[in-house]
């Protein structure tokens, strides 16, 4: 029997510092956002997985904080088919990402960390020499770690990181958020490219932003979708709906 593994969805508490996010610019007053403006848990999620005859699912971290680990650990704990969860520690610290690994990866579902390097204002953050040091410690752990890389310069780190950290598997989440919506395809195209040479370098099709709602066809992601096929390769690239934000994409 095949099994289909959802590799990248989301719960939250609406209201809570992890949908803050959409209190934000660009998001904020936006109404293209209000069919996801509540609360996502394990209950709302099974029944689209059975229907679309998916198996099992990863939960990532929807914000930087040290509470999300305990909430998706306890959302991860009841259902069988949340088969893991990517959390957050706080990489800039490496000794408190030590301690928190040393609690959190006993559980078997801690599988990966995420931080949303994409929302810092400095975009040479994942270089600095601090966080360097804090990913390090996430080889220790056996764990992966989930990138967050939307613009030309995080992806440029790519290479950098994967060098610097060759044990450490690293995901690249939203194929690295292409062009899409506008047709362009370079720089992301050579970027991605350069990315994958790296053995340690996987990513996902997850979050592929080709425009308003869902006025798009699979045409329009063919061609970053079959690039990314190209220089990964179908054994590092991976699956990941997004859900619920793929609710404003079509579901």
């Amino acid at each position: 029997m095949t099994v289909i593994v959802d590799a990248h969805q989301h719960f939250w508490n609406y209201g809570t510092y992890q949908t803050s996010w959409m209190e934000k610019p660009p998001y904020a007053d936006d109404p293209t956002f209000a069919s996801i403006r509540r609360s996502f848990g394990p209950d709302d999620l099974q029944p689209e997985l059975k229907a679309a005859g998916v198996s099992a699912s990863i939960t990532v971290q929807a914000a930087d904080g040290p509470k999300e680990n305990d909430i998706l650990l306890k959302h991860a704990a009841l259902p069988p088919w949340v088969a893991g969860v990517v959390g957050w520690v706080p990489l800039d610290k490496p000794d408190e990402v030590a301690r928190m690994l040393e609690q959190f990866s006993r559980g078997q579902k801690f599988v990966g960390v995420r931080h949303l390097i994409n929302v810092e204002p400095d975009p040479d953050w994942i270089i600095r020499s601090a966080v360097i040091e804090g990913l390090s410690v996430l080889m220790d752990y056996n764990l992966t770690f989930d990138y967050v890389g939307i613009l030309p310069r995080h992806l440029a780190h790519l290479p950098i990181l994967a060098e610097r950290l060759s044990t450490l598997r690293i995901v690249i989440d939203y194929l690295g958020k292409p062009p899409i919506a506008s047709g362009a395809f370079e720089p992301w195209a050579s970027q991605l490219a350069e990315a994958a040479e790296a053995p340690n370098v996987f990513a996902k099709l997850s979050g592929l932003d080709a425009g308003q709602g869902d006025r798009w066809s699979a045409a329009d992601l063919s061609r970053y979708v079959e690039h990314a096929l190209a220089v990964f390769g179908p054994d590092r690239l991976m699956y990941g709906s997004d859900w619920p934000v793929s609710l404003l994409r079509g579901g």
